[in-house]
């Protein structure tokens, strides 16, 4: 008879522990698998215009890449696309770009009006090279340290206060991930 008055009381402890946990959690930052491991293997055609495309090898230069996921669909994407111009501009920062499910001639266009920040420009025409980086919209940055392997993922606009207190540290060695190969 006891147990019968004692199971709401453990149920709605259970219930507000698990809720208490819940509040800590900060609901922007979504946890990637990748992190810690290395880039899918892919190659990827050029943008319309640009040559050289994208593919796993160019991650791999001895030293720590962004990798920026757009497209010209994006309105995000146009909002965060001044700082990479700027990063680009005043930095020795290798800028990567994949662009996302894309028409070939918006791409081009797009990168010819607003500037390209990118030192080399994968084409990612279905999507696949996405779904196998994890990427959950556009847009979304990834640090990839000189081996190859994937240091950080940011969902959403980069701010500058990301890119000072995430990823520059990141590029510059001072926060890192072991690699699991």
């Amino acid at each position: 008879m006891r147990l019968r008055y004692m199971l709401p009381a453990i149920a709605f402890l259970v219930v507000a522990v698990g809720l208490g946990v819940g509040l800590t959690l900060k609901p922007r930052e979504i946890p990637s698998a990748l992190i810690g491991k290395p880039v899918p293997e892919f190659s990827l055609p050029a943008v319309e215009g640009r040559t050289g495309g994208l593919a796993t090898a160019d991650l791999k230069i001895g030293t720590p890449v962004l990798v920026n996921v757009f497209a010209s669909w994006c309105g995000p994407c146009r909002v965060e696309h001044p700082l990479f111009m700027e990063l680009a501009r005043t930095t020795d920062v290798t800028i990567y770009g994949l662009n996302q499910r894309d028409a070939p001639a918006d791409a081009a266009r797009w990168l010819e009006t607003f500037g390209d920040p990118y030192d080399k420009t994968g084409a990612d025409l279905d999507g696949r090279v996405s779904i196998d980086w994890g990427v959950y919209g556009v847009p979304e940055t990834f640090v990839v340290d000189g081996a190859g392997c994937i240091q950080y993922k940011h969902i959403s606009v980069l701010t500058r206060d990301v890119l000072e207190e995430e990823i520059m540290p990141r590029l510059q060695g001072k926060k890192h991930v072991p690699c699991e190969k």
